[in-house]
C-alpha cells in the first residue's frame, strides 16, 4: 500500500533543496494521505484489528460525549429540587439520586475516554511503525547520488518529526476534532430545546468566533515554528557532522570552533523558539476573552431569564456547566489546531523526502540475473556525472569469466566509476554493460548486486559486533560458516584472542579495529557471500606495506576461480593480472599484461619505475622503524 503520494516520471536526481525548501500542501492532501493508517486496506496486515480498533474507539467517544452533555442535567434538576420554594424533607432523597446520577454520568464520560485511548493505542503506534519502515524503505530505494548529497544531521531529524506528526494527526484527527464537533452540537441542540435557539446561536457564534481567532493567529505563528524547524535542522546537523569527524576536530583542536559554531545556531534557534512561545501566549490570552465574554453573554441571558420567570436556578446553573463544559474541548480544540498546524509544518518535509524519484528504476518486465561463468562486458560506455564533466568516454572491455583485469590510472581517471556502473548505482548514458550476455539495465538491480562482492578501499562497519558484520553478507549463515570464512581471512585467531571473540564491539564505522583488520574482516564477508564476480577497489591502499603484503596474499587466494575486476593504485599489487587497462582522462590508452605493458615502454612502464623508487624509498622507512622498535624492546628488556 503506498501511504505517499509519488511523483512519476523520469527520475530527476536530487538536489539538497529539494528536501529543505518543502512545499506547501492543503489539509486535505495530508488527511487523504492520513486515512490508510485509519483504515488500512486488506492486503495490510492486521487491517481488521486496525478497523475493529478505530470503530470501537469511535463508540467510546460516542458514549463519552453522550454522558458529558448529560452530566449537567441531571445537576439542574438537584439544584432545582433544592431551591427553596421546592425543597421539603420528602424531597431530600431525590436529589441524592440525582447527584449520584450526575456522578455517574461524569465517571462514565471519563472512563469512555479512557477506553477510548487503551483502544486505540496500538492504531497510533501502528502509525508511526509503517510510516517509519516505509520512510526508511524509501531512503534505501533512493540512488547513491541522493546518499553523496544528503546532509544526514537534516535528514534524521526530518524524519523524527515527521514520524511523531503522523502519530499526532492520526490521533487528532479522530479523538479531538471529532468529538468536540459533536459536542458542540449537541450543546447546542440541549440549549435550543431546553431553552430558546438564540441559547443556541450564541454558543454556536462564540466557537465560531474562537475558531476563527485561533486559525488566523496559528498561520500568523507558522512562520517562527518554520524558522525554528530549520535552525534545530542546521544545528543538529551541524552536531552531527563534527561528531562524525571526531578524529579530524581533535586532529587541529578545533573543539571549541566546533561548539562555538553550534551555540551560535543554537541561539539563533533559541530566539525564534522565543517568539514562537510568546506568540503562543497571546494566543491564549485572546482565546480566554471570547471564551469569557460568550460566558457572561450566556450568564446575562439566563438572569434575565431568571428575573422573568421564565427560567429556574437549575436552568442558570446549567446554562453556566454547558459554557464551562464546552470551553475545555474549545481551550484544548485551541492546541489541536496548533498541534495540526504544527504537526503539516513538521511533516513536510518527509513529504517533500518521499517524493524523490529513485534515480534507477528497475524495468517492469526485469528478470533475476542468470549467471553462468561471470563474464563481464563494456561496450562503448560513456558516462558523466554532470553533463559539462565527462567522465567515460567511450571505454571497451572484457572480462573473461574466471580471470582478472586491473584498472590503473591516475585519480579522476574513471576507475572507481567503473565498479559504481557495474553495480548500476548510476545508469549509463550509451553503450552497454552486460554479465553473461545481459544487459544489467534489463535485469533486477538486487540480482546484479547480488552477483558482486566488494572489497573496497575503506571498509566502513556497522557499530555492532563482529559476528554482525562478518555475518553481514549472508544474515542466516551458521557461526560455522562464519568462522570457516574469518579462516580464510586469517583473521580468525585475531578475533579469538579477544575478550569477547566474535562478541566484541568494533565502535561506530569499526573505528576499534585497525585498517587491516577492517580489510580482513572485508574479505571475509566476500568469502562468506560466495559471490561470482569480485571487485576489489583500491583495497589496500591505505595500509602500509607489511599489511599490504598480507592482504594481497588473501586476496590472491579469494579471487582464485572468480571473474575479478581490480581497482589499483599500487602496481606492485596487479602483476599477475590476465589484463590491466590503463585509463587517462576516461579512456583506456593500454591495456595488456605487466610484461607486454612494460616492453610498450608508455604511461603504465613509467608509472611502474616511479612507483619502484617510491617502494624502496617506503620500504626502507619501515624497516628503520621495525629496528628501532625492536631496540626499544631490547632496551626494556635489558632494563
Amino acid at each position: 500500500m503506498a501511504f505517499f503520494s509519488m511523483r512519476h516520471g523520469g527520475g530527476s536526481g536530487y538536489a539538497p533543496e529539494q528536501v529543505e525548501a518543502g512545499r506547501k500542501r492543503s489539509d486535505w492532501q495530508v488527511i487523504k494521505s492520513l486515512l490508510p493508517f485509519l483504515w488500512p486496506p486488506r492486503d495490510v496486515p492486521n487491517a481488521l484489528n486496525i478497523k475493529v480498533r478505530v470503530l470501537s474507539a469511535l463508540a467510546c467517544i460516542f458514549a463519552a460525549k453522550i454522558s458529558t452533555v448529560i452530566a449537567p442535567i441531571y445537576l439542574k434538576q438537584a439544584v432545582d429540587t433544592l431551591a427553596p420554594a421546592q425543597a421539603s424533607e420528602a424531597a431530600v432523597a431525590i436529589p441524592l439520586a440525582l447527584i449520584l446520577a450526575y456522578g455517574a454520568a461524569r465517571f462514565m464520560g471519563q472512563a469512555f475516554a479512557q477506553f477510548r485511548d487503551a483502544i486505540f493505542a496500538k492504531v497510533g503506534v501502528r502509525a508511526v511503525r509503517r510510516s517509519a519502515s516505509l520512510v526508511l524503505a524509501h531512503l534505501h530505494r533512493l540512488s547513491l547520488r541522493f546518499h553523496l548529497e544528503r546532509r544526514t544531521g537534516a535528514l534524521s531529524r526530518s524524519i523524527e518529526r515527521g514520524c511523531s506528526a503522523i502519530e499526532s494527526l492520526v490521533s487528532i484527527s479522530l479523538f479531538n476534532v471529532l468529538p468536540t464537533l459533536l459536542e458542540v452540537a449537541l450543546v447546542f441542540g440541549v440549549l435550543w430545546a431546553a431553552f430558546d435557539i438564540w441559547f443556541g446561536v450564541v454558543a454556536v457564534v462564540v466557537v465560531v468566533i474562537y475558531v476563527i481567532f485561533t486559525g488566523v493567529i496559528t498561520e500568523w505563528r507558522l512562520k517562527h515554528r518554520r524558522e525554528s524547524n530549520a535552525l534545530d535542522a542546521r544545528a543538529n546537523t551541524r552536531a552531527i557532522d563534527s561528531l562524525l569527524n571526531y578524529e579530524t576536530v581533535k586532529t587541529f583542536g578545533n573543539e571549541d570552533l566546533e561548539v562555538r559554531e553550534y551555540d551560535r545556531l543554537m541561539g539563533q534557534y533559541e530566539i525564534a523558539s522565543v517568539r514562537t512561545q510568546s506568540s503562543l501566549a497571546l494566543m491564549n490570552v485572546g482565546q480566554a476573552l471570547i471564551i469569557s465574554v460568550g460566558l457572561a453573554v450566556l450568564m446575562a441571558m439566563a438572569a434575565a431569564g431568571k428575573v422573568a420567570g421564565n427560567m429556574t436556578v437549575g436552568d442558570f446553573t446549567l446554562v453556566n456547566l454547558y459554557m464551562i463544559q464546552l470551553a475545555q474541548p474549545l481551550n484544548f480544540f485551541g492546541f489541536v489546531y496548533r498541534q495540526i498546524k504544527t504537526s503539516l509544518v513538521d511533516i513536510e518535509k518527509m513529504f517533500d523526502l518521499m517524493e524523490v524519484e529513485p534515480e534507477i528504476r528497475d524495468k517492469p518486465e526485469a528478470k533475476p540475473l542468470a549467471v553462468a561463468g561471470g563474464d563481464v562486458r563494456f561496450d562503448n560506455v560513456s558516462f558523466a556525472y554532470d553533463p559539462r564533466r565527462p567522465i567515460l568516454k567511450n571505454v571497451s572491455f572484457t572480462v573473461p569469466a574466471g580471470k582478472m583485469t586491473a584498472f590503473v590510472g591516475a585519480t579522476g581517471s574513471g576507475k572507481s566509476t567503473i565498479g559504481r556502473l557495474l553495480f548500476r548505482y548510476y545508469d549509463i548514458a550509451n553503450g552497454a554493460i552486460t554479465i553473461d550476455g545481459q544487459d544489467i539495465r534489463d535485469v533486477q538491480q538486487a540480482s546484479v548486486r547480488a552477483a558482486i562482492g566488494v572489497v573496497p578501499q575503506d571498509t566502513v562497519l556497522f557499530n555492532d559486533t563482529i559476528r554482525y558484520n562478518l555475518a553481514y553478507a549472508k544474515p542466516h549463515a551458521s557461526d560455522d560458516d562464519i568462522a570457516r570464512a574469518a579462516r580464510l581471512a586469517h583473521i580468525h585467531e585475531f578475533i579469538a584472542s579477544l575478550p569477547d571473540g566474535y562478541n566484541t564491539l568494533v565502535g561506530e564505522r569499526g573505528l576499534k579495529l585497525s585498517g587491516g583488520e577492517k580489510q580482513r574482516v572485508a574479505i571475509a564477508r566476500v568469502i562468506l557471500k560466495d559471490a561470482p564476480i569480485l571487485l576489489f577497489d583500491e583495497a589496500t591502499s591505505a595500509l602500509d606495506t607489511h599489511t599490504e603484503k598480507e592482504i594481497q596474499a588473501n586476496l590472491r587466494e579469494v579471487s582464485a576461480g572468480h571473474t575479478t575486476l581490480v581497482i589499483a593504485h599500487r602496481l606492485s599489487t596487479i602483476v599477475d593480472a590476465d589484463q590491466i587497462l590503463v585509463l587517462d582522462d576516461g579512456e583506456i590508452i593500454e591495456r595488456g599484461t605487466h610484461g607486454a605493458l612494460m616492453a610498450l615502454n608508455g604511461a603504465y612502464a613509467s608509472a611502474w619505475l616511479r612507483q619502484q623508487k617510491s617502494m624502496e624509498a617506503v620500504q626502507a622507512a619501515e624497516a628503520a622503524v621495525r629496528e628501532s622498535e625492536s631496540g626499544f624492546r631490547a632496551a626494556r628488556v635489558a632494563e
